[in-house]
Parts: C-alpha cells; sequence; structure tokens
C-alpha cells in the first residue's frame, strides 16, 4: 500500500509538469519500485555488459565473537546488505539476518555477551531503530519506539544499559536518552537538546555514572561535555564559542575515556592545523598532544579490553596508517605490514592478542584482516586476510590505480596559484581520452582511493578517464581548507572545477571537448553548478540526490538536521544571507544549463528532498532542454537496494555513451572554449 501511495505521488508531480516540459516517455522498473522519465529503454547488451561490474560484494567488520575465535561483518546477501558471521579465515559467511531491509553500520557486541546491537530504517528514510539480535537463534527484538531516528548507540561497560541520540520527544531535538535494555520501558532522557543541535554520545565513563558528550556545531566546531546520569548536570571538557576548534573526528571515532576514568582521549585541531591526538586530564584540564610528529588527521582510536594499548588510524592523503600505541607511556609506532588502502573500525580482540580491521584500496573491495600482536604493547606478528570477497569474475590485478596530482586554481596561497589534490584513473592507450570529473558530497568529506568497480567499467567500457578532485572545503588537508567554501565562500569551490576543466585542456591524453560531470548529495550540487557556469565546455552531468536551491533545501530538509547544515551553507533566515543563497542556487540559472542532464532521486530522501530534483528537472525542462529523471520509491539518499544500484548504472552508462561518446559538437574546440 505505501508503495502504490508513493507511486501515485511520484506520477502525480510528473503530470503537474507544464506540458511543454513533460517528457513523451514515463514508465516503471522494477516491481513499480522506481519511476523513469524521459529516459529510453537501457539495451540488452548494456546490461549484459555490466553485469561483471554489477556482482562485485564487500565485507567490513562488524565485531568480535564473545570468545574472540570468530568475527561478525556485514556483507551483501541477494539485494541487501546483512550481518554474517565468519569462524576462521577464509571461512563459509554464515548469515545471520534476514531482514527486508539492510542492517545499517555501527553494529556493536554487547559486553559479557553473544548478543549484537544493530540499527536498520525502512526505505531509505533514516528514521533508524535500534535492535538487539541472538546470534545463536536469529532473534531479535526492536528496542526503540518504531517512529523516530535513533542513532549512535554505547553500550555500559557491564552491558546493562545503552545511551543513544533520539528525536522520540518532538521529532527534530536530538536528545539523549538511556535504556536498561532489559526492561524498554526503562528508557528516560538523560539530555534535553536545545531544537536542532546535534549532540551525541561519545562514552560511557568505567564507573557508569557519567556519559562523555559531544555537541557538534560544524566540521570545525565541536564540544566535548561531561554529563552526570544522577543529577543531569553536564561540564564543558573541550571546545567552547570563544575557542572554537573540533574535538571529534566527523567521520572517525568519538572522544574515549582512558581506561582509569581519569581522562580522554581525544582527536583534536585545537593547536594544530590537523587532527592531532590528544590527552586531556580531567583533574588539571591540561592537554598532552600525542602525535606531535604526524602532520595529518588522526581518524579513527580503539583501546583494547585491559587498557594497555590502543590502536589508532591517520589519514595520510588521503591513505590511512596504521599505528600502535603503548597507552601508559603514549609511545606509538607505525605498523608498515598493513595493505596500502583505506582501513575502518579498528577493534582488538576480547583478549587482546589480535586487531581486527576492514581495509579497501583501489583494486579490492573492502575485507577483513586481523593482526597477530605479541606481549608488548607495540609488538605485531603475523597479518591474516579472513574474507575475500567476490568481484564478478574481474581481473582486479588489471584494475588502473589512481595518480596522485595538484592543479592550480583561481586564487593564491603566499603568491603562488593554489594547487587542488585529484585523483587521476586514465585508461590504457595515448588518448586522447574523453573524462569523467566524478565530485564527492559533504561538502566536508574527501575523495580516497577506494575501490570502485564503477570507475573501472567506465575505464574499461567507455576508454574514460576519470578525475576525483578534493575542491576546497574538502576535509583531510587542514581546518583552514575546510573553510574555504563556507557561506558566501561557496562559489569559489565551482571555480576549481573550472580550473580542472582547464589543466585537462592542458594534458595531451584527455580530450577537453568530452567532459562530463557527475556527484551526489553536496556533489549533486557541485555538477549542477558546474553546469550552470561551464555548459559549454560539458558533454553531460549526473545529478545524484542533488542541491538545486540552498534555501528550499535549508527549508525542508529533516528539522533535526537544519541547524547542522547552516554553518556550512549560510542562515537563509537571514535576508542578505537568503538573497545570496538564491544567487547561486543552480535552479535559478536554469535557462544556462544546456548540456545534457541526468537526474537520480530517492522519493524518502530526508537529505536532500525529492522536491531538490523536481524543481531542477522541471525548471530545466521548461527551458527546452532534455532531461532524464529516475526517482526510486524505496530508496532515501542514494541507492543502497542491488536493483536500483544496478538499474542507475545501466541507465548512466546510457547516458554517457549517447551524450559524452557521441559526435563532438562543432561549437566544442579542443581548449573547451
Amino acid at each position: 500500500m505505501m508503495r502504490q501511495l508513493r507511486l501515485s505521488f511520484a506520477l502525480a508531480a510528473l503530470a503537474a509538469l507544464p506540458a511543454d516540459a513533460q517528457q513523451p516517455q514515463t514508465r516503471t522498473a522494477n516491481d513499480g519500485n522506481v519511476v523513469l522519465d524521459g529516459i529510453p529503454e537501457v539495451p540488452t547488451r548494456i546490461a549484459e555488459q555490466l553485469h561483471r561490474y554489477q556482482n562485485v560484494r564487500s565485507a567490513s567488520l562488524a565485531d568480535w565473537s564473545s570468545d574472540g575465535s570468530s568475527i561478525y561483518i556485514l556483507t551483501r546477501f541477494g539485494q541487501l546488505t546483512q550481518l554474517h558471521r565468519v569462524d576462521m579465515p577464509g571461512g563459509a559467511r554464515n548469515q545471520l539476518t534476514f531482514l527486508t531491509e539492510p542492517v545499517a553500520g555501527g553494529v556493536t557486541r554487547r559486553p559479557g555477551s553473544s548478543d549484537l546491537l544493530f540499527s536498520m530504517d525502512e526505505g531509505g528514510a533514516e528514521f533508524f531503530q535500534l535492535f538487539v539480535l541472538e546470534p545463536q537463534s536469529g532473534q531479535h527484538r526492536r528496542l526503540t519506539d518504531g517512529r523516530s531516528r535513533n542513532t549512535g548507540a554505547r553500550w555500559s561497560r557491564d552491558g546493562q544499559r545503552v545511551a543513544f541520540t533520539s528525536t522520540k520527544r518532538d521529532g527534530r531535538s536530538n536528545d539523549i536518552y538511556v535504556m536498561d535494555v532489559a526492561d524498554t520501558s526503562s528508557v528516560r532522557l538523560a539530555l534535553e537538546a536545545p531544537d536542532g543541535s546535534a549532540w551525541s554520545v561519545a562514552d560511557w565513563h568505567p564507573d557508569g555514572g557519567q556519559l562523555l558528550i559531544v555537541n557538534f556545531i560544524s566540521v570545525t566546531d565541536s564540544r566535548v561535555y561531561l554529563l552526570d546520569l544522577d543529577t543531569g548536570e553536564r561540564h564543558l571538557l573541550a571546545g567552547g564559542e570563544d575557542r572554537p576548534a573540533s574535538f571529534a573526528s566527523f567521520f572517525g571515532s568519538a572522544p574515549a575515556f582512558a581506561p582509569s576514568g581519569d581522562g580522554i582521549f581525544v582527536s583534536t585541531d585545537a593547536l594544530a592545523e590537523f587532527r592531532q591526538l590528544a590527552y586531556l586530564d580531567l583533574a588539571s584540564g591540561a592537554l598532552e598532544i600525542v602525535t606531535q610528529d604526524i602532520r595529518w588527521d588522526v581518524e579513527t582510536f580503539a583501546f583494547s579490553d585491559d587498557g594497555s594499548r590502543a590502536a589508532f588510524t591517520v589519514n595520510e592523503g588521503g591513505v590511512s596508517r596504521l599505528y600502535l600505541m603503548d597507552v601508559d607511556s603514549r609511545d606509538h609506532r607505525l605498523i608498515e605490514s598493513v595493505p596500502v588502502g583505506v582501513l575502518s573500525r579498528p577493534s582488538f580482540s576480547p583478549d587482546g592478542s589480535q586487531l581486527a580491521f576492514s581495509i579497501n584500496s583501489a583494486q579490492s573491495p573492502s575485507d577483513v584482516y586481523t593482526l597477530d600482536l605479541g606481549q608488548a604493547p607495540l609488538q605485531t606478528g603475523r597479518l591474516t586476510r579472513w574474507t575475500t570477497s567476490e568481484v564478478g569474475g574481474l581481473d582486479t590485478e588489471m584494475f588502473v590505480a589512481p595518480e596522485l596530482i595538484t592543479y592550480p586554481t583561481s586564487d593564491e596561497v603566499d603568491g603562488k596559484p593554489r594547487r587542488i589534490p585529484a585523483f587521476v584513473y586514465k585508461p590504457e592507450g595515448a588518448g586522447p581520452h574523453p573524462v569523467i570529473v566524478s565530485i564527492h558530497g559533504g561538502p566536508e568529506s574527501q575523495y580516497r582511493p577506494r575501490f570502485s568497480s564503477t570507475y573501472q567499467l567506465w575505464l574499461n567500457e567507455l576508454g574514460a578517464a576519470v578525475i576525483a578532485p578534493n575542491v576546497r572545503g574538502s576535509a583531510g588537508y587542514g581546518k583552514e581548507y575546510v573553510k574555504l567554501d563556507n557561506g558566501y565562500l561557496r562559489e569559489n569551490s565551482v571555480k576549481d572545477i573550472g580550473a580542472l576543466l582547464d589543466w585537462i585542456a592542458t594534458q595531451d591524453d584527455l580530450d577537453a571537448s568530452r567532459v562530463a560531470v557527475y556527484g551526489g548529495s553536496y556533489g549533486g550540487y557541485m555538477v549542477l553548478a558546474s553546469s550552470v557556469h561551464y555548459s559549454d565546455r560539458l558533454r553531460a552531468v549526473v545529478d545524484i540526490v542533488g542541491i538545486s536551491n540552498f534555501v528550499t533545501f535549508l527549508e525542508n530538509t529533516q528539522d533535526y538536521r537544519r541547524d547542522l547544515r547552516r554553518p556550512e551553507y549560510g542562515d537563509e533566515r537571514d535576508p542578505d544571507m537568503r538573497a545570496f543563497l538564491e544567487s547561486i542556487s543552480p535552479n535559478r540559472h536554469a535557462d544556462k544549463m544546456t548540456a545534457p542532464l541526468f537526474v537520480a532521486q530517492g522519493q524518502n530522501d530526508p537529505r536532500v528532498p525529492v522536491t531538490e530534483s523536481e524543481q531542477v528537472v522541471r525548471d530545466v525542462r521548461a527551458n527546452g532542454r532534455d532531461v532524464w529523471y529516475m526517482n526510486a520509491l524505496n530508496e532515501g539518499h542514494g541507492f543502497r537496494k542491488k536493483e536500483n544500484r544496478d538499474l542507475f548504472s545501466q541507465i548512466t552508462m546510457l547516458f554517457f555513451q549517447t551524450y559524452l561518446l557521441g559526435p563532438r559538437p562543432i561549437s566544442m574546440g579542443r581548449s573547451g572554449n
């Protein structure tokens, strides 16, 4: 019934378009869950061409079993990601959940038990519910109310309670709750958050009476508090309005209590350009920098159960480096034996004898490894690969690895052009190759050289080069760089794409007359803005769940996240800022968007509402331009179901074959001018 309502709503929205803006072909796919408007039928040959690339799996670490003999992983079974158990290196993946929606990340085992805590939403709407799974029986029960958004759950040290963030009070506020897991009616409000502010649980104090919590203002301003669960009083430990700094990694681990409970470890840029690992003594307030010798962001952090050692990762220009640390002495050592890639979720076995983690690289999807540890805190032994994910019969040894380059952009630093980092993938042959510029979202994100069967598909089957730039505003390059696109500086990041088009025109093996841009979420805004400013230099534009108007986006995004976005984009309630945001919004300049456009959206998207896609489709078509529009009624911010991802990939392939590889327009010269 819900799917029928969504389908009716989507078709009604399309019917409401002006007659001269409608496309002749509207149909559904995937059991009626996807509406396709103005999109030609995808030839069978394309589905066959993509089959191997679309049958790639991955495995990410969830947690250790209680006895340390097995690991739990998240991997796709059929259409959806589900929980599995692996009992030995290279062993079978024993499926534990058989649910109708994907199991979300953040799976954790209950201390002293085999029970697993996990979260799941419905239809990509991101109103996550918390569940406890008993792995032996496969039985699971819901802990939360089934309506609100519940995230960031943390077990108490004794495994009796969980603390988490929820919007259950008013649907808008990110309050903190505590619950006795044995009795869900015991749930109580521990912190009533001001409307719209973002709060999360970082850790439980070892005595169980206090929580370490974080108030996230922006990527460069987060504050750490100690919350007394008996009195409800909170005490500011780090950060503040008069000294804004980051004391929590937006994409990595949260602050954590030292095993003694006398201090906390944090990742902070308070005293440097990059996030350093630091220890904050709770009694004196002294902040000790642990990683003075490392000039990159510290991201993830984990303790062994006995508290004698820790592991942390560093983002070194997009590649992860793993370190072990002696907690008492703070001595740390780089572990050289770990494969090069992006490492996530380091986790010690219950007895502290092994460290598990997931690694993803340009030539391998995410898989799980373990590292044997010696008696001394910094001593290591054998590295063992536990999973080897299927890659659809592809020869990953033939996959193209990217080259990291920098190119000059529109402004200067110390009298020289600012340099923008980018990862460049080039197909075999002399060229000149068509180019697909892939722009990440966030905007406080970072392209990192992960496994991408999509990029390899474009390289091998289209003969196209792929360039993934980290334009200003990207994380990973210091706190000043990440602020260079805030507020009124927004379009400076778009100029970085113009500068990249200039750089492409200087490369003999790249064809500046055949360039496409591709991006999702904030990256969707970037490709739409690029279409406004550079349509005469672009052959194709792919916008996935993108922002087309900053004012309507801020007014319509879910209440619980609106205040989190205003520090980045600007406050639309201020008349001057509102006028500026309207002036740079792509749909206000639809007449300039002349490059062919493909828009893909999830109907249930809580972040970038479906109306953002509907209005840009309407406005561009009103100027007589063709637009391909795909709306998945059972998805949210992106496509999590395999059949929808497959269909999107096939349509994208057809779109690029039609417009990127088609005959070169007479009006486009080699320089792109």
